[in-house]
């Protein structure tokens, strides 16, 4: 019996924990509205010009950001240029010849960063918006 009452006890501490963080850990979709209200407009018109120059660019930002997401969260870690001491994601077996999109990533971040007068967006959210905005210019 104690030992049940111990569990239940545990079960019940866990689920208000989890309750407790998942409350105070919300995402907010309008967190750059006030940061750089250039942001998104900006991201979603360079993605519209890569999608317009090559139709499949939109799949290719789609599977560079699962590519991302897959290997140890959402980072853009997939974006990291390999050096001496790391090995990066970006030339990884899978990823090898494979994906593709970088440089409009890297036209993303240098337009974003001039809209807003310096780097304030993270490349983990102009992957992730430019995924979004890619499937949107794709039909």
């Amino acid at each position: 019996m104690g030992s049940q009452s111990s569990f239940l006890f545990a079960l019940v501490f866990f689920t208000l924990a989890l309750a407790t963080t998942a409350l105070h850990a919300k995402l907010n979709p309008y967190y750059y509205d006030k940061i750089c209200p250039k942001a998104l407009p900006t991201i979603k018109w360079v993605v519209e010009d890569a999608v317009k120059q090559e139709r499949r660019m939109g799949a290719s930002l789609l599977r560079l950001h699962f590519h991302d997401c897959f290997v140890n969260g959402c980072d853009a870690s997939v974006l990291l240029d390999p050096t001496s001491t790391i090995d990066s994601e970006k030339n990884a077996l899978p990823n090898a010849n494979s994906a593709r999109g970088f440089e409009v990533i890297d036209r993303i971040k240098a337009e974003v960063d001039k809209a807003c007068g310096g780097p304030v967006v993270s490349c983990a959210d102009i992957l992730t918006v430019a995924a979004r905005d890619s499937v949107v210019a794709a039909n």
